[in-house]
């Protein structure tokens, strides 16, 4: 593990990191807001207090994996790599600009800390998939990660790979769905409903655990029981909002693609006090 935050440190993490994310979408003037807030306490989490990870050694072969298949709030990834040391915080000023380490989607090749490019939806837990069998196969003890939408869930290719997770008991794989109830069109429900969602993961092979996807101790022990399963691969199904923290962006669907402007920057930080 890189480092450990208990709860305080974490939650004062969190109002940092969302600073940055708004701060680094106002420079960009283009981007997305609304997931990156949604989903910024489960990567902090993960990347603090669970996965086994070390950025002066990126490469490292036994490092656990993670694959962000919602790509385009990579804002949020983007944050964390810079605060665990990946790459300066300067370049988070960069965002989507020509030549920038930080495209507007993952791009691996470019982004140090990356595991692979994503962006195209439905796509990113095939890839763990992929990983996590791989590790299988050379019986290594990595664990694998993989960061989904609620939205996404709609894409077929998403229980395609669920199938595969279930038939190769790949109990070294953690799937974690954004459940923010918001996609670029309005609500998930009435886009194209994928309720029940826990009893479809359920029927799909899966260890499934709700989580609140806000608490970062129980986002932590929730991480924890899905390490300790064995036989299946796990998915946490994370209750979340969207634009979380900021007043005028929470539960908007206005805010999935949109990015804030100066004076809507300066009244969003002093909400999160940052």
């Amino acid at each position: 593990m890189f480092r450990y935050l208990d709860e305080v440190q974490m939650t004062a993490k969190n109002l940092e990191l969302r600073g940055k994310i708004l701060t680094m979408l106002c420079e960009a003037g283009s981007g997305h807001s609304g997931g990156s807030l949604s989903s910024i306490d489960i990567l902090a989490v993960l990347y603090s207090n669970v996965m086994d990870h070390d950025p002066s050694n990126p490469k490292d072969p036994n490092r656990d994996r993670f694959v962000l298949s919602k790509g385009h709030v990579c804002p949020a990834l983007y944050a964390v790599l810079a605060d665990c040391g990946y790459f300066d915080e300067s370049h988070l000023m960069t965002l989507r600009k020509y030549g920038s380490i930080l495209q507007g989607h993952p791009y691996m090749h470019k982004t140090p800390g990356l595991d692979t490019s994503s962006g195209s939806l439905g796509q990113g837990l095939s890839i763990t998939v992929g990983m996590a069998i791989a590790a299988k196969a050379d019986q290594g003890s990595q664990r694998f990660y993989c960061l989904m939408g609620d939205g996404e869930q709609q894409e077929g290719q998403i229980w395609e790979a669920a199938m595969a997770g279930a038939h190769y008991h790949l109990d070294n794989l953690c799937g974690i769905v954004d459940q923010n109830r918001l996609q670029i069109d309005g609500n998930v429900e009435d886009i194209m409903n994928i309720e029940p969602l826990v009893d479809k993961w359920k029927a799909f092979g899966w260890n499934v655990i709700s989580v609140d996807g806000h608490d970062v101790t129980a986002i932590e022990d929730a991480f924890k029981q899905a390490a300790a399963f064995k036989g299946k691969p796990s998915v946490l199904i994370a209750k979340t909002i969207k634009g979380k923290g900021v007043s005028f962006m929470e539960n908007k669907c206005q805010w999935h693609g949109t990015t804030p402007n100066k004076d809507q920057l300066e009244t969003a930080k002093s909400e999160l006090e940052c």
